[in-house]
Order: structure tokens, then C-alpha cells, then sequence
């Protein structure tokens, strides 16, 4: 590879990185040390991942609307980037790739609320609450926005553009799904330990999915199926569902 062109895509990967995930896991990181610094056990704190942004409806419609959007807007720019189409697909791959994501959300989602139920019990993770809003008429609507948001963007940039670009570089596979995998834990630690290494395993299969098949909408399916369960289920049920987990 060309000097010129190796120093363009490493560039890349920095501002990019810097721009989108890389110092949100540097942040998460920070607030998982500052919480564990906190007189209280981790397992009595909380975490709200969908809060409420202002007390006037219509402003805080906005203010989740513009949060949606960079997510959203950082999906787009690595795409625009890698200057690969993905939006172009027939009615029977979308069934496909749905009932693919289905089982990944399955295979990923179960263990992952058993590990989290454990680490709560252990004072290694906060209690997470997906949601807290005031305004039910547009809370579920609000939510699978998120859930499609985090999807997009995550999929998109921690696993299609991170690991294309990677390849480019000419780094080993395994070295390249071992990035991508510690990149997705290292955003989500601010929930806890168990969040960060939950993520990691996520981040290994859904990489290595990736890897095998050149395919990135069974991982944006399996991640909104995940998202929409948690977030609307959380929302649905309320206090009900908190004390089902035991808290």
C-alpha cells in the first residue's frame, strides 16, 4: 500500500474514531472509575439510558430527535466513506436477514440479561434503567428510534467501516474482530463492569459474523430487536419488570 494512502486511511480511522465511539469509551471508562470510587456499592446506583431531557414535551421531542440524529449522522458519515451502498436489497433478503437477526439477538440477549442479573447481585454493574420518560403518548416511538439510532450507528461504524478499514491496513482478522470487539465494551462500560465485558463477547460474535459474511443487516436487526425489547419492554411493564429482576 502506498504511503500516502496508508497515512490517509489511518487518519481517517483517528478522526473518526475521535468523532463517534472511540472517546465515548473513553468517557464510559472514566464514569465507571468514578462510580466505583463513590462511597455507594455499584450495584445500588443507577443508570438511566434513555432519560427524560426536559420537562416541556415538545422541546424534549426535539432534543431526542437531535441526540437520534447524530447517531444517525454518524452511521451516514462512515458510509459515506466507505462508499458502499447497503440500502439496496430485495424482500426476501430483508426476511433473511431478519430471522438471522432474530437468532443473534436471541443468542446474545439471553446470556446477556442472566450476566447482568448476576453482576447487580455482585456490586459489579449499576441497575440499569432503560428508560424515563414523563410523556407516554410518544415514549414507545421515541424508544425504537433509539433502538434503530444505536443500531445503525453502532453496526455501521463499530463493525462494517472499523473492520473494512482495518483489512485495508492489511491487519490480521482476528487482531481486527479483537478491536472491534473491546471498541463496543469499552462504550458501554459507564453501565458497569458486566456491560463492558457483555459487549465484548457481543462485540467478538457480531465481528466475526461480519467478518464470514460481508453482511451488516442481520447486525442492525439483531441490535434494534435487542434495543426494542429492552427499551419498550422496560416501558410497557414499569415498576413490573424491576421487580422481576429483583430490584
Amino acid at each position: 500500500m502506498q504511503s500516502v494512502v496508508r497515512s490517509r486511511l489511518v487518519a481517517e480511522l483517528c478522526i473518526v474514531l475521535v468523532i463517534t465511539f472511540g472517546v465515548s469509551g473513553l468517557r464510559a471508562g472514566l464514569r465507571l472509575v468514578n462510580a466505583v470510587l463513590s462511597p455507594q456499592p455499584l450495584g445500588s446506583q443507577t443508570v438511566t439510558l434513555n432519560a427524560q431531557q426536559s420537562p416541556h414535551a415538545l422541546i424534549d421531542i426535539g432534543l431526542q430527535l437531535c441526540s437520534a440524529a447524530v447517531l444517525f449522522g454518524w452511521g451516514f458519515l462512515a458510509l459515506f466513506l466507505l462508499q458502499t451502498p447497503i440500502f439496496q436489497m430485495s424482500a426476501r433478503e430483508f426476511r433473511r436477514w431478519c430471522v438471522q437477526g432474530l437468532g443473534l439477538a436471541a443468542l446474545i440477549g439471553v446470556p446477556g440479561l442472566g450476566l447482568y442479573l448476576a453482576s447487580v447481585a455482585l456490586d459489579l454493574s449499576k441497575q440499569v434503567v432503560p428508560a424515563s420518560f414523563d410523556q407516554a403518548w410518544w415514549e414507545i416511538p421515541v424508544l425504537l428510534l433509539w433502538s434503530s439510532a444505536n443500531a445503525f450507528a453502532e453496526e455501521v461504524v463499530v463493525v462494517m467501516w472499523l473492520l473494512l478499514r482495518l483489512r485495508q491496513l492489511g491487519v490480521h482478522a482476528g487482531w481486527a474482530v479483537a478491536a472491534s470487539a473491546v471498541l463496543r465494551g469499552s462504550y458501554h462500560l459507564y453501565q458497569g463492569f458486566s456491560a463492558g465485558v457483555g459487549n465484548v463477547v457481543m462485540g467478538v460474535v457480531f465481528a466475526y459474523f461480519f467478518h464470514r459474511t460481508g453482511k451488516i443487516w442481520p447486525l442492525i436487526l439483531a441490535h434494534f430487536f435487542i434495543d426494542a425489547v429492552a427499551f419498550v419492554g422496560s416501558s410497557v411493564l414499569g415498576s413490573q419488570l424491576h421487580t422481576l429482576l429483583g430490584f
